[in-house]
């Protein structure tokens, strides 16, 4: 069989290293940027495990299960870790990372998550950065769901290791990654005896092969569909605008919010201040004795397309997450998801305004 994908010339280091180009654009980074060949997980466990040691000390912010990943990691790395956990309907701030390096004046590695998709908060990087500048740490920073759906400024905010992904509000694909990488973070590599060597999660690898060399000579074959697939997303962010992308993805979670509050039922958004919840994704509270899993079941039982999920873990029977973001950042999709829940509910004997939520929506 013939396939256009299938038949493609191999894909060279000049375009390779172009692709990178367009993603340091997208940042307005200076820093040298690497495109992985893995989902983001892959950059995330590869610069903590570049960049700590036992003799880091490290505090990990926990807004959501990412931080919690982050931690793990951190520990086998053998670092001294200090967890600052906020609540997850809320975001952390400034003033407590500046009281944790009061408490802890070692920490010398931050590591966050700018937005937490799976809990719907977003946290304030560039004032957390400038204390973290101040405080003389390496800032470790995951931006996968946050890139394209709200401002993402490496340099601006002093983030020495800033891993993003294309799969959420880039609606992009999945298989392929990227970090900046600051010269401080290529330092603390260089002077870590247990960074990984000649390995796929090394980072040091790029750097000494690719960055290094010039991007004359790929580490490896790359993974040529999904390369072009993050070619041809940077490519529509580009036509659209990222300021118009990013526009989209804020009207939307604000048109969630407001929707699921005048539909009534008992509704009501999960992050508590709208300040604090994430441009990517909203998630939304059921009413006591409504089942989250169950409520999602129905609605996508009448609509299998809703970008509708019932949140993780312990927070199955309590949470529901929009996920509006990359193509369906728009006013139809948050219409469709507010629809489904309304009838869901409805469908279980709560009382729903479905008129007043599709006024809310159009006017937010």
């Amino acid at each position: 069989m013939t396939h256009p994908f299938l038949d493609l010339a191999p894909l060279s280091a000049a375009h390779f290293a172009s692709i990178e180009d367009r993603v340091a654009r997208l940042l307005s980074t200076e820093q040298d940027v690497v495109v992985m060949q893995g989902e983001a997980l892959l950059p995330l466990e590869g610069a903590i495990r570049a960049t700590a040691g036992p003799g880091t000390t490290a505090l990990n912010v926990i807004t959501g299960p990412y931080g919690q990943t982050f931690g793990d990691w951190l520990r086998d790395c053998g670092a001294t870790v200090i967890d600052l956990a906020v609540p997850f309907h809320t975001a952390v701030t400034a003033a407590q990372i500046r009281e944790a390096f009061a408490e802890h004046p070692s920490i010398d590695f931050v590591s966050l998550v700018h937005a937490e998709a799976a809990t719907g908060n977003t946290n304030p990087v560039a004032e957390i950065g400038e204390v973290v500048r101040e405080h003389g740490a390496l800032f470790y920073l995951d931006a996968v769901a946050s890139i394209g759906a709200e401002p993402v400024l490496p340099d601006a905010w002093g983030v020495d290791l800033c891993v993003i992904g294309a799969q959420k509000a880039m609606g992009g694909p999945a298989g392929v990654s990227a970090l900046s990488v600051s010269e401080r973070a290529w330092a603390r590599m260089t002077g870590n005896p247990a960074a990984p060597r000649r390995s796929y999660l090394s980072l040091l690898d790029w750097k000494e092969r690719w960055v290094d060399g010039g991007r004359k000579a790929l580490l490896h074959a790359p993974a040529q569909l999904e390369m072009l697939a993050l070619e041809a997303c940077v490519e529509r962010i580009e036509s659209e605008g990222l300021d118009a992308v990013m526009s989209r993805h804020s009207s939307a979670a604000a048109a969630t919010r407001a929707g699921a509050v005048a539909l009534g039922g008992g509704l009501e958004p999960y992050v508590h201040a709208a300040s604090d919840a994430a441009p990517v994704a909203t998630t939304l509270r059921v009413p006591a004795g409504v089942d989250a899993s169950a409520l999602v079941a129905r609605a996508l039982a009448a609509d299998p397309a809703l970008p509708l999920v019932a949140g993780g873990g312990a927070l199955a029977k309590e949470m529901v997450r929009v996920n509006h973001y990359g193509p369906d950042a728009t006013r139809g999709v948050v219409h469709a998801c507010l629809a489904g829940l309304g009838a869901a509910l409805a469908e279980s004997g709560v009382p729903v305004d479905l008129e007043g939520a599709r006024r809310a929506v159009a006017e937010a």
